[in-house]
Formats: C-alpha cells, structure tokens, sequence
C-alpha cells in the first residue's frame, strides 16, 4: 500500500523521519489509505528554488488517478482538501479524448510564477476508446496546468497536448514498450532549470529550459 510520508533534513545527508504525511488528519481517516506521488509548491528567491508559502500555508498537489490538494502548518503534517460530499477534493481528472484520459498523477515540484502556479504532471493515454489517437494506447506523456496563485486549489487552464512525449528508443523500450516520458524531478540551477523524468522505467533522463533563450 503505497503511502506518502515525510523525512527532513537540515544538510541532506541526515534525515529524520516522520512516517504518513496525512497520518494526523481527520482523526487518521486517511492514515492507512493510498496515497502517492506528491508535488509541493515551491517558488525562486533569486537564484535559489525555495518552498512557497501561499495564504500563509504550504501546498502539496498529489496523486496518481486523480490530482488532489493538501496544505500544511509545517511539512509535516498534511490536510487534504475536501469537496462537499466530505470526499477527497479532485482538482484535476482524466479527461476522455486527451492524452491523459486514463489518468493525471502528479509530477516535479509545482512552481509559483507572476501568472499562477505551474503544474507539470504526468498523462497517461487510455489503451480503449476513451483514448487520444493521436498518441499510443497507455503512454506516458508530459502535461501542464495552471492553478490560481491566490487559491491554488482553482484550476485556470490545462494544455489539450502534451508537452513532453516519448520519442527516443530508450523512452520506448525497456520494462514500458508503450513509450513513457515520467517527469518526477526539477531543479533551478545558474539560470535554467532542470527536469529529470523516467524512461520507459529502465533509464533516467534529464531535459533543460533555458528562460533566456
């Protein structure tokens, strides 16, 4: 049972840790219930990529079938958002058609930018007719969503197309013939940034966006 959980670290090399990131909300309702890849809200201060605070909390985008929201006090301990019915809040849905309609799961950490918070996330085509034909049956493709930087938890727009698809032959070979492109990592390093992503599930690859070009 995949659950998210919390380490900290003050220099990267010694962490302490905390166990189930939504182990304390709602009297442990959630504890013990599936939960998995997580994308906080990070922002840059100069040269240097730091977690962001919005409306005086942190914010953690996750899921796998669906994308969901929690906030936190502290890094902790998480809150996930809930709609009216009391369930898990879904700011994002498989949408049939697109190259995410089986389903939308949570990439690299979101970024907060003069125009809203940018979520990039991972799509997976469907291998039925719900499928985009214009891409493989049950890829793995690159998105992107734009969320209110005042409420992070409002989507503003979403791309129809994928971004980032597999197109070499190690990104459609491997444990995932069906072509996969997973982006899970970012980093801002002198001026550019960095996003690290699976390939095929055998290898790691990276892809850099230089703003200046």
């Amino acid at each position: 049972m995949p659950r998210l959980a919390v380490a900290t670290s003050t220099d990267l090399k010694n962490w302490e840790k905390h166990g189930p990131a939504f182990a304390k909300a709602y009297d442990g309702r959630l504890a013990d219930d599936f939960s998995k890849s997580a994308s906080i809200v990070t922002r840059l201060d100069g040269d240097r990529q730091v977690i962001a605070k919005v409306n005086g909390k942190y914010w953690m985008y996750w899921g796998e079938k669906f994308v969901n929201v929690a906030t936190s006090d502290d890094l902790v301990n998480w809150t996930p958002m809930l709609d009216e019915n009391g369930e898990l809040l879904k700011v994002i849905e498989p949408r049939e058609g697109k190259f995410d309609s089986d389903l939308t799961e949570c990439g690299p950490p979101a970024v907060l930018t003069d125009k809203g918070i940018l979520l990039m996330y991972n799509g997976k085509n469907a291998g039925d007719e719900r499928r985009d034909p214009r891409y493989t049956a049950n890829t793995y493709c690159g998105g992107q969503a734009l969320f209110d930087a005042k409420d992070p938890a409002r989507l503003i727009t979403m791309l129809d197309e994928p971004f980032f698809i597999p197109e070499a032959d190690f990104e459609k070979s491997g444990q995932y013939p069906a072509g996969t492109v997973f982006i899970e990592g970012l980093a801002y390093h002198n001026g550019k940034w960095y996003l690290y992503y699976g390939c095929a599930d055998s290898r790691v690859g990276v892809a850099v966006y230089d703003p200046k070009k």
